[in-house]
């Protein structure tokens, strides 16, 4: 009966920010689901099944067949199903397993926006946002719908021209946008944790040494979205070496060094593959500092999170891109960085 007779109180109470942080953790959750299914959608090339963005109506999938022949028969406009999927002799059978991937994706995001939406207004009706933080929650709210637009913008590229895929550069910055995306909610929601054990806790600050941190990691999950999208994971099975190369044959530099960097699969893959020890030495020397400042946990969940994910992308390479663990890789590398945002708001809260 407090709560409803005096809502303001509830904001004061340590419950509040707490259960506040639980949503904004639910929600982070929800996007490396998303990033998971992405993947999946990405390496079954399931991304350009669904030709049209509707937001509302398209949560319902196709319930007849005659709704599924429409949809296969927008899909099959498509460059991707003349050239490749078509000749591949690619049914409606086919088509059903590739648009499950790219629905389920979707739908995710339309939950997601729902989940965040519908909780944060529940906690503003109830006067239970903490002082400072609407404005927070409303930027993390428009860059969730941001994050949607871009994801359209993805698909779009795979259906203009004469691309059978999407952008690689799109592709990363739908998947770095959501990356970013679960990062500042996990920020968010770990300043509530704070808040929570101590009212007058003020928001952790981003140190110059867990920029740096970040920074790299940023690198690598960029490389390793351009690897993707470019295909790049295919040009070796092999390592250490590279095709019995450390340093690759094939590359063309004809266009110059910027444009091989960017482009180039030979390059791209062993890039990818040796910045891994610059964010490797970086990650061990910044998980000591976390340490430092008062964390086993979160030195813990960087060194666990990082080697795992070392052992996979040797594991992508040596299989040939074999989707579950290409996935796993995937997964991983989001894990990575959210314990490296971890260990920054714990370095953060020593200077805030």
């Amino acid at each position: 009966m407090d709560s409803l007779a005096s809502p303001a109180a509830l904001g004061s109470r340590p419950s509040a920010p707490k259960a506040l942080s639980n949503l904004l953790f639910l929600t982070a959750g929800l996007i490396f689901a998303m990033v998971v299914i992405g993947g999946i959608t990405r390496l079954t090339e399931s991304g350009l099944s669904i030709t049209e963005w509707q937001p509302v109506v398209g949560a319902i999938p196709p319930l007849t067949h005659a709704q599924w022949l429409h949809e296969f028969q927008l899909y099959q406009q498509t460059p991707q199903y003349r050239q490749v999927a078509g000749p591949a002799g690619m049914t409606l059978s086919g088509f059903k397993f590739i648009f499950f991937w790219e629905w389920t994706h979707r739908l995710l995001g339309r939950i997601l926006g729902l989940v965040f939406f519908v909780g944060v207004a529940w906690f503003a009706v109830k006067r239970a946002i903490p002082k400072g933080f609407t404005w927070r929650l409303i930027a993390l709210f428009v860059l969730g719908g941001l994050q949607g637009a871009v994801g359209w913008l993805m698909v779009v590229s795979g259906l203009e021209g004469s691309r059978t895929e999407v952008s690689p550069y799109r592709l990363s910055a739908h998947l770095l946008f959501a990356l970013f995306l679960m990062s500042a909610l996990i920020w968010t929601a770990l300043d509530l944790r704070s808040l929570a054990r101590d009212p007058e806790a003020r928001p952790a600050k981003l140190s110059g040494p867990a920029t740096v941190t970040l920074a790299i990691v940023f690198v690598q999950l960029m490389l390793g979205a351009w690897v993707a999208g470019f295909r790049a994971g295919y040009v070796s099975n092999t390592w250490p070496l590279m095709n019995g190369h450390f340093f690759p044959e094939g590359v063309d530099w004809s266009r110059g060094i910027l444009y091989a960097l960017t482009h180039d699969q030979f390059l791209l893959n062993f890039v990818h593959r040796w910045w891994a020890w610059v964010v490797v030495a970086g990650l061990v020397i910044f998980a000591r500092k976390v340490r430092r400042s008062g964390s086993r946990r979160a030195s813990i969940a960087i060194h666990t999170a990082f080697g795992t994910q070392i052992i996979l992308g040797i594991a992508v390479l040596t299989t040939g891109v074999f989707l579950p663990i290409a996935v796993a890789h995937q997964a991983v590398g989001a894990l990575v960085l959210a314990s490296t945002v971890w260990g920054a708001h714990v370095v953060g809260e020593q200077t805030a």
